[in-house]
């Protein structure tokens, strides 16, 4: 039997665009890592699509991949316990086989669904029920556009589910749950921990058409095709685990009162562990499941790192293929050229709403815009107002932490962002903070692992295995920066405001200005 300093957990994070598997010991540090990535597909605009079974073929092959490194590491696989990107759905038949895309949280099809409940009054009775906010991300409002947009999908489906589900039932072979994912469908009711009967017959699903709820430190245990999949013997423990943004909060140490967890990744947010289910008045912060007794309090935004990917594709092309060329990630390069603009970018405002908005207006249509441009300012002011832009987002939103009566202690971070010096610069002098970073940048994966660990008895608690993440680096604002920020805040919020108006017009004029080429005529 191998020492307990020799155990690992291979903690598997099935997000946006790629799945991590990264093995950790329990002393919470990193030994071995699998990654594979997957498209996301826009066949039509606001649309934001998966293929299921690359998403299911990518998680496995890198959780293959974190086993093989941790046994050629001389480490024993004690199990596996995952984290996934919350609000996905997808249709399954009897026999459990996909018969629709994922349809990830960056989807917006169901705008108009979303619109019309959160307009009236049982809108917000079902976001403080069930934590999760009335937006074109929930799978309660997907389901609704299912229901009136594409009932043969309705008709045919047996069960609906999210990504973490579908990748669960092929390793153990059940079909479960967990109380964190299940808090981000819209209709997971947060008091009796029961599907809420209200939000069923609004989707037109009934309980036996969902996966059947568990805790998020359930375990499971593989199958042999599920253990032949991931090179492990067959009844392995495989914990449930719980949603990407609650175990980045465990990942980051950040489950104490007053500790805010920020991370950015293709989206962004804002997260503080309360011990009730609470949502503010107002319905500006969602509130999930972290574990038994453990909730997650904050705001999410749709454009995180999407936004850089957009510009490197689009508005710094040349600089990204050149980037490519020279064996440089196109980010690293953007953010250098972002670095040769000042605090405040000339007075250009940047607003990231690229793919729609969630926190702290949870409204569907907004659009990303730039304000404030003229002769003088060029790609590098661009490129950095688009990083202040996603940083403004966030901080409107700790602002809402702030008056749904959440006292901010203390902030970390993760995410790729971090590894960006010109990023942690940014954000902390818009924050107006000091932020702390860990040690390990992997935190939703390294949380799964640690609630992994204290599911099966490899760790006393949550608040020891917190304990183990140390922050490494503290990024203090500049003070000048920092004050231009300050000034700079409010008219982003209020461009904002001015900006979605007129989103909301485009939008309703879309099926006569429509995003994709028009085709030419044939030369004769």
């Amino acid at each position: 039997m191998p020492s307990a300093g020799r155990d690992a957990i291979i903690g598997v994070d099935i997000g946006t665009t790629s799945a991590k598997a990264v093995a950790f010991t329990t002393d919470g540090v990193a030994q071995a890592v699998g990654q594979a990535g997957y498209e996301l597909l826009d066949p039509h605009p606001g649309w934001a699509e998966q293929d299921p079974e690359a998403v299911l073929a990518s998680t496995l092959d890198a959780t293959a991949e974190a086993v093989r490194g941790a046994q050629e590491a001389g480490l024993a696989v004690q199990g596996l316990a995952f984290s996934a990107a919350m609000h996905s759905l997808i249709a399954l038949d009897a026999s459990t086989t996909a018969i629709s895309p994922v349809l990830t949280w960056a989807d917006a099809r169901a705008a108009d669904q979303a619109a019309r409940l959160r307009s009236g009054p049982r809108g917000l009775a079902l976001h403080r029920r069930t934590g999760t906010p009335i937006h074109p991300m929930s799978p309660l409002v997907k389901l609704r556009w299912y229901r009136e947009r594409d009932p043969d999908t309705m008709r045919r489906a047996q069960h609906w589910v999210g990504v973490k589900e579908l990748v669960l039932q092929r390793l153990t072979g059940e079909l479960v749950v967990d109380h964190g994912i299940a808090s981000a469908t819209g209709m997971f009711n947060l008091g009796d921990e029961t599907w809420d009967s209200e939000a069923l017959a609004y989707a037109g699903v009934v309980p036996d058409q969902l996966a059947r709820l568990v805790p998020t430190t359930e375990v499971l245990r593989l199958s042999a095709d599920g253990g032949r999949a991931v090179g492990l013997p067959p009844g392995t423990p495989v914990v449930a685990g719980s949603s990407d943004g609650p175990l980045a909060n465990l990942g980051l140490g950040a489950i104490r009162p007053g500790s805010v967890a920020c991370s950015i990744g293709t989206s962004g947010a804002l997260r503080v562990v309360a011990d009730e289910p609470s949502v503010d008045p107002r319905g500006r912060v969602f509130c999930y499941v972290l574990a038994p007794g453990r909730y997650v309090v904050g705001g999410a935004v749709n454009n995180g790192g999407v936004v850089l990917d957009w510009l490197a594709e689009t508005v710094a092309r040349q600089l990204a293929d050149e980037a490519r060329q020279a064996g440089r990630a196109p980010a690293e390069a953007l953010l250098e050229a972002a670095g040769r603009a000042a605090a405040g970018s000339g007075g250009l405002l940047f607003l990231p709403q690229l793919l729609g908005e969630r926190a702290p207006h949870w409204a569907g249509d907004p659009r990303g815009a730039w304000v404030g441009l003229t002769h003088a300012h060029g790609l590098e002011h661009l490129l950095r107002a688009a990083v202040e832009g996603i940083c403004m987002q966030l901080a409107i939103v700790l602002a809402a932490l702030g008056d749904a009566g959440v006292e901010v202690r203390e902030i970390r971070a993760t995410g790729g962002f971090a590894r960006s010096a010109l990023w942690r610069s940014i954000l902390a002098g818009i924050f107006g903070r000091p932020i702390g970073f860990a040690a390990s940048p992997e935190g939703s994966s390294l949380g799964a692992a640690l609630l992994g660990m204290t599911s099966l008895g490899m760790l006393e608690s949550l608040d020891h295995a917190a304990d183990l993440v140390t922050v490494t680096h503290i990024e203090r604002p500049d003070a000048d920066e920092a004050e231009a920020y300050a000034r700079l805040l409010p008219h982003f919020e209020s461009t904002y405001a001015a900006v979605s108006r007129t989103s909301a017009a485009l939008t309703e004029l879309q099926d006569v200005l429509p995003v994709a080429p028009q085709p030419q005529p044939s030369e004769t």
